[in-house]
């Protein structure tokens, strides 16, 4: 029995869960409506035309062909072009999502905080006498430690947690979808924000964001909404009959997410006028979701003739139930994102890359790396919450550094599907892309579509004078490059050594 829960694998809908949870962010339809209206879902079906969908079909034939490689994206480009590349790519990815983890491990209390009052009093907290940016900093830290602890008890446990996450989603789009048809129906098919012409599916009602350069720019926010498709790639030697259930999960996940973000703007517009309720000035990327949901609560009250008081307390209570399941869904991304990037990282690499207990893997996860990788984020969480404006700054620049280096490795990968293609030794029980003209265009689709994102997220600050922004978001992948190539560089002269001590023995 032990035994069989050990070997116990995962099945295709906790893998579209575990996906769901990695790359469907509720907040993101809030937010594109607040930024752009109708106007933003035509970005969206860009985006998953020329970026989600056919990557997704890329991952899910790197995924069958490799079903039984355990590191993932990198052994992919790996097997597909050499070991500098995909090392290359893979640790300025996986470096990102060490930046992505200090950030949410301090802002996850505000959807909990919403749950439990309502409202966001996180800038209130205070514990032992310290200020609330140290209390967020201990809490955080207290996080990264429990999820990191939890995480290295296997993967059972994390599919537990991201299965949790998924649903916690799914409702919460039930909630909207049903809330917002009843809400359609009760006002006799009227929407809040009127669509008196095609133009509205084109032309943003947010005054920042009507010109050329402000416009491209949100094309980087759609993309950008499917990140962490990717991160599925590590549990290929993990699931069930990979060749079969790997490609249909990631197709299946690619095709509902693109549909769900395009539905699910829309529906924000059934009940929510931009004019009257998004176009005030407390109203900000941070808290637009909660204020869309809370509008949804107090409509449905509204629509049904109910007192003023309960109208509200309709939206307070729905603002909480956001809240909740918007923490259940970062808990879910955050387990992922604690062992699946290093995971592809160490699995794919040579053993003796990594220093001392650092490339070992137990029970499928590389627990001494992923307790290195704890102990490395709480203490930049501590100099960055108990370091006062320098470290504060410090890490804006880190933040910076990431922002083209968290995309530029889907290019990476992208640009190995040619490679990949054209090797006659791999065995493909799965293909979508069957013709060489077809593989060549998604490759030059998706490389094309990100490139073109990363230019824009480069100059955008350059258009408001912030030359600085612009420098060190060219920096960080140079950087994380530099540091790729220095590792290689140490292994490969251990490895020369390794080879004349054998020679003389």
């Amino acid at each position: 029995m032990t035994k069989d829960k050990k070997n116990k694998k995962i099945t295709l809908i906790p893998l579209i869960l575990m996906m769901f949870t990695s790359v469907f962010g509720f907040a993101n339809m809030p937010r594109s409506f607040y930024l752009m209206g109708y106007s933003s879902i035509p970005w969206y079906i860009i985006s998953a035309v020329a970026f989600c969908i056919p990557l997704a079909f890329m991952i899910a034939e790197y995924g069958a062909a490799f079903k039984n490689e355990k590191g993932g994206m990198y052994s992919w480009m790996e097997k597909s072009v050499n070991s500098k590349y995909a090392f290359i790519g893979t640790f300025m990815w996986y470096a990102s999502f060490i930046i992505w983890m200090i950030n949410i491990s301090s802002t996850i209390w505000i959807p909990l905080s919403n749950a439990i009052f309502g409202k966001d009093v996180t800038s209130s907290w205070s514990i032992f006498g310290l200020n609330s940016t140290q209390t967020l900093g201990l809490l955080a830290m207290v996080w990264v430690v429990f999820v990191t602890v939890i995480s290295t008890k296997g993967l059972d446990k994390i599919k537990k947690i991201t299965s949790l996450g998924g649903i916690a989603v799914t409702l919460l789009n039930v909630v909207l979808l049903i809330g917002a048809i009843f809400v359609l129906i009760l006002n006799h098919g009227e929407l809040a924000e009127p669509i008196k012409s095609v133009c509205a599916f084109f032309k943003s009602p947010n005054p920042d964001y009507t010109s050329f350069i402000s416009t491209l720019s949100f094309l980087v926010f759609a993309i950008f909404a499917f990140g962490g498709i990717e991160l599925i790639g590590s549990v290929v030697d993990e699931t069930e009959n990979p060749e079969v259930v790997f490609p249909k999960a990631i197709t299946i996940g690619a095709i509902t997410i693109s549909v769900g973000y395009a539905i699910g703007i829309f529906l924000c517009g059934i009940f929510t006028s931009w004019g009257s309720i998004l176009s005030s000035k407390d109203v900000n990327m941070a808290n637009v979701a909660y204020v869309v949901m809370q509008n949804l609560g107090y409509s449905i009250g509204n629509s049904l003739g109910l007192q003023e008081s309960i109208s509200i307390l309709i939206g307070a209570w729905v603002a909480r139930f956001v809240g909740i399941s918007m923490f259940l869904a970062l808990t879910g991304a955050f387990f992922n994102a604690t062992f699946m990037p290093l995971k592809q990282l160490i699995e794919g690499t040579p053993y003796d890359l990594w220093p001392g207990k650092l490339g070992e893997v137990r029970d499928g996860m590389p627990k001494f790396a992923m307790k290195i990788q704890c102990i490395i984020v709480v203490i930049m969480i501590f100099l960055v919450s108990f370091g006062g404006e320098g470290a504060s700054q410090f890490f804006a620049k880190l933040v910076l550094m990431t922002n083209v280096a968290m995309t530029l490795p889907i290019a990476f990968l992208a640009g190995a599907f040619i490679s990949f293609k054209k090797k006659k030794n791999i065995e493909r029980p799965f293909e979508i892309y069957k013709g060489n003209f077809s593989y060549k265009i998604a490759t030059f689709v998706v490389t094309g579509t990100v490139c073109f994102a990363n230019f824009f997220t480069i100059i955008e600050p350059i258009t408001k004078g912030k030359y600085s922004d612009s420098i060190w978001m060219i920096v960080g992948p140079i950087f994380f490059t530099i540091i790729a190539l220095v590792i290689l560089k140490i292994y490969s002269k251990k490895n020369k050594l390794k080879d004349i001590e054998e020679d003389v023995a």
